[in-house]
Parts: C-alpha cells; structure tokens; sequence
C-alpha cells in the first residue's frame, strides 16, 4: 500500500479520532502502535453511556507507550499524550490550545460527539490536523471530518471492511473525499510515519 509523499512529508500538529461500536478493540490496536517517542497530542471521542467508569483510560493506559488521561476542563493540549472525552461531555479545543467540556445537547445523539470535537480542533489546528474514523453504528464524526478536510487537513477512515460497525466509516466516505481509507492495523503505524517516529517504507 502507498501514501501520498504529501501526507508523509507535512509536518501535523495534532490527531483527533472518532469512534463507537467495537471501539475497545479498534483503539487498542492503533494506540499499541504508537511509539514512545510519538510527539503528537491524541484526541479521542469514544461514544459511552453516561456513567461509565474509568475502565477505558486504565486499559488503554495499560497498554499504550504514551501518556492516556480523562480530559479535563481547560488543561492544556501537551504532545505524546490522548486524551479521552469523558462520558456525557462534548470535547472541546479552544484557541489557546486548553481543552473545555460541555453538557450542551447531544449532537448525533450523543454526548461525547465526534462532530464537535473534530470541528473545534479544526478551527485551533487548521491544516496541521490528521481526522480519524474508526467503527461505530451511526453518523457521528462525517461532518466533522469534512470540516478538518475543508480547512486543509488530513482525513483518515478505517476501511469499512474491517470495521465491526461499519456504517461510521462510511459515512465519512460518502460525505468526505478522503485522504487515506486504511485497514485497521495499518492505521497506528501510519500517524507513526506522519509524526516521523517510524521509518517504515509503504
């Protein structure tokens, strides 16, 4: 499989992913391929029921070479960390790069949403940002994503194929003329060689 030289050779800031149904095993499989030295901040929307406890963080915390935290009201967006939105929260990046909570309505039905993350960080990181779609069972994400691509970023989506839900992805396919549709196992080595911290030849 080849990548465009013009995805491999910019230089991004940030990466922000979305996901839902079967999202434990799709973020456990992309978040073990990031190495240590990756320096990009990771902003995920897991879609979760409203009192969920903290086992996400502490599994993906377990297994994962960078820092995994629960985001927080206004602190500061740090390279080589992820942040999870908590449950019942939209996440948010303001301009100065600190993250925000929200109990506005649910977007999507749902609250965390993917849409809102991706489309404030598309307004603070413009297009030094890399969007990720990965499995889930409804819309969420597919505008947000198309925000991320019309302000010159980069979108990325799971191929649908390998997702366990797949009406996610496709979505973002339908509604966004993506960059790269990649199998789930390729896609953590993928934000490797994006950041420079994987020398692997595609």
């Amino acid at each position: 499989m080849q990548f465009t030289q013009k995805s491999v050779m910019k230089r991004y800031e940030a990466v922000v992913m979305g996901v839902s149904t079967g999202g434990l095993k799709a973020l456990e499989t992309v978040l073990r391929q990031l190495p240590g030295e990756f320096s990009l901040p990771v902003m995920i929307v897991q879609h979760r029921i409203a009192h969920s406890d903290d086992f996400l963080c502490r599994f993906l915390g377990g297994i994962c070479q960078l820092k995994v935290m629960e985001a927080e009201e206004k602190r500061m967006v740090k390279n080589g960390h992820v942040y999870i939105a908590p449950p019942d929260y939209h996440l948010q990046v303001e301009m100065d790069r600190t993250l925000s909570l929200s109990v506005d309505p649910p977007v999507n039905y749902s609250r965390p949403s993917v849409d809102v993350l991706f489309q404030t960080a598309a307004e603070v990181f413009q297009d030094r940002l890399v969007g990720v779609i990965l499995t889930g069972a409804n819309r969420d994400g597919s505008l947000g994503l198309a925000e991320i691509k019309r302000l010159g970023g980069l979108a990325v989506v799971q191929d649908p194929d390998t997702a366990l839900a797949p009406e996610m992805p496709r979505s973002a396919i339908k509604t966004v003329s993506v960059d790269h549709v990649l199998l789930l196992e390729d896609i953590g080595r993928f934000l490797a060689q994006l950041d420079g911290s994987d020398t692997t030849t595609w």
